[in-house]
């Protein structure tokens, strides 16, 4: 059954392909026939009804533009040079010209003797005379004389007396009367009348010494009243005017001798007075380290006088007992601070009255340390306020670093030795090793400070106390110079 199934389905498709091959033959392919165009209305003018005639393309040729031939011009080979056709004549030089001979005269023109012909013309009845050029000298001293007598002047006036000279005076010694008036006549032109004759000496002799007792005594002397005490000087003229207050060059002052010494001013500023005594003599840069004293350390004085290099201590002056422990430090040969702290929004005014309150509570301190609570840099008027009433005071200061350091560089602007806080070494219970390093960069930072030197903080514990004296036997410590706060401030100011 199946079989014949597929049988069956090939005929049919076999029968189908021949029918449809014979009837595309008998109705013909679309491909052959064309399609039907209509007639198409042409404008008139248009020319788009022109038959098509296939040719060359023509190229449209410039106007005027010569014709070009397909032959190229040819150019002959040129002629050698030929000088054949030069005669003889035209190859000698031409003669050297010769100058000529000179006719004419260069002799100076001659000047004729005659007149020049030319007439001047002159008035009717003027005659010109010509002038004498050689005057008769008898006729003009008959003139002159004649012309004297008639003006009334006299040609022969009287002379002068001549005066006498006084023998004696100094002045003319050796010279006669007969002398001087031989040269006082009329007619020489030595000496006038009004001035002395010169004297005349051999130039062989000696000149006599000039007699100066005899000229002073002849000069007129001032009286002088024996009760007049005033010198010599000028400028002494007028009266109840005090002279001489000036001093002059090798003279002692009143009252001193050349011997006494001169007293220099002395500092009495509060940093200098309460001061510790030091001495850098090797020039090491300081570090100086400061313990805060709050009351409840149990560490006495004992175990700190034997201590190796110096310390400062920093006093709570709002605290009871505040006085006593200062008082317990100096004595001891310690630097005292004390601190402060400044109420929250202080103003100028409040900085004032805390600060008269805290020096006074701690008379014998060489500066004041800002405390660890609001501190003193709350406000720049309160931060500014500070620098007058310490410079009155004489004290210095130590500050926490904040910020950019605006407020140390303003006080210390004004005059007031101003110091800043490296590190607060122990504000968190460090150990004994942390705190010796701490120390080791701070004796770094000293190294390289150019000015200055630097300033630890610290409080009065066992384990602080155990690390200092530890780290003061190392070799770091033996490259700065231990020094109390006091020297560390008064070096960097």
């Amino acid at each position: 059954m199946a079989s014949g199934f597929l049988s069956g389905l090939v005929a049919g498709a076999a029968v189908s392909t021949v029918a449809l091959g014979a009837a595309s033959v008998l109705t013909g392919g679309a491909e052959g026939r064309l399609p039907e165009t209509a007639a198409v209305e042409v404008p008139a003018g248009s020319e788009f009804n022109q038959s098509l005639v296939d040719g060359p393309a023509q190229m449209p040729q410039a106007d005027g533009a010569p014709a070009l031939s397909g032959e190229a011009p040819q150019v002959d080979a040129a002629a050698p040079d030929d000088l054949s056709a030069i005669g003889a004549g035209g190859t000698q030089p031409s003669q050297r010209p010769q100058p000529g001979s000179i006719d004419a005269d260069l002799s100076a023109p001659q000047v004729p003797t005659g007149g020049s012909g030319i007439t001047p013309s002159q008035p009717d009845g003027a005659s010109i005379a010509a002038p004498d050029m050689q005057a008769d000298p008898a006729l003009d001293r008959a003139q002159e004389a004649q012309g004297a007598e008639s003006a009334g002047i006299s040609t022969d006036p009287a002379q002068p007396s001549v005066p006498e000279v006084e023998t004696g005076a100094g002045l003319v010694s050796d010279m006669d009367q007969g002398s001087a008036a031989e040269m006082a006549e009329p007619g020489s032109d030595m000496l006038e009348p009004d001035m002395p004759a010169p004297e005349l000496r051999d130039p062989d002799t000696t000149d006599p010494e000039p007699a100066a007792p005899e000229i002073a005594s002849a000069l007129p002397q001032p009286e002088m009243d024996a009760d007049d005490t005033r010198s010599s000087t000028i400028g002494d003229i007028a009266t109840n005017i005090e002279t001489g207050r000036l001093p002059s060059v090798g003279a002692e002052p009143e009252g001193t001798s050349g011997d006494a010494p001169v007293d220099e001013p002395v500092d009495t500023r509060a940093i200098i007075r309460n001061a510790a005594p030091f001495d850098n003599s090797e020039g090491k840069p300081l570090m100086s380290i400061v313990l805060i004293d709050d009351g409840s350390s149990p560490i006495g004085l004992e175990a700190l006088d034997a201590f190796p290099y110096p310390l400062s201590f920093a006093v709570e002056a709002t605290a009871p007992g505040a006085s006593e422990r200062m008082e317990r430090y100096r004595n001891a040969g310690f630097e005292v601070l004390a601190i402060a702290d400044l109420p929250e929004g202080a103003d100028a005014r409040d900085t004032e009255t805390v600060m008269q309150t805290v020096l006074a509570a701690v008379p014998d301190a060489v500066g004041i340390l800002e405390g660890t609570g609001t501190g003193l840099q709350i406000s720049r008027d309160a931060s500014e306020q500070l620098a007058p009433i310490l410079l009155e005071s004489g004290h210095g200061l130590v500050l926490f670093a904040k910020g950019l350091g605006t407020a140390p560089k303003l006080i210390a602007r004004e005059g007031v030795p101003v110091g800043t806080v490296f590190r607060d070494f122990d504000s968190n219970d460090q150990s004994p090793t942390v705190i010796r390093r701490f120390l080791d960069q701070a004796a770094f930072k000293a190294g390289r400070e150019e000015e200055g030197g630097v300033i630890m903080l610290g409080r009065l514990r066992a384990d602080t106390i155990s690390a200092l004296l530890l780290w003061g036997l190392q070799d770091r410590a033996s490259s700065v110079a231990l020094a109390p706060v006091s020297a560390v401030l008064l070096d960097g100011s």
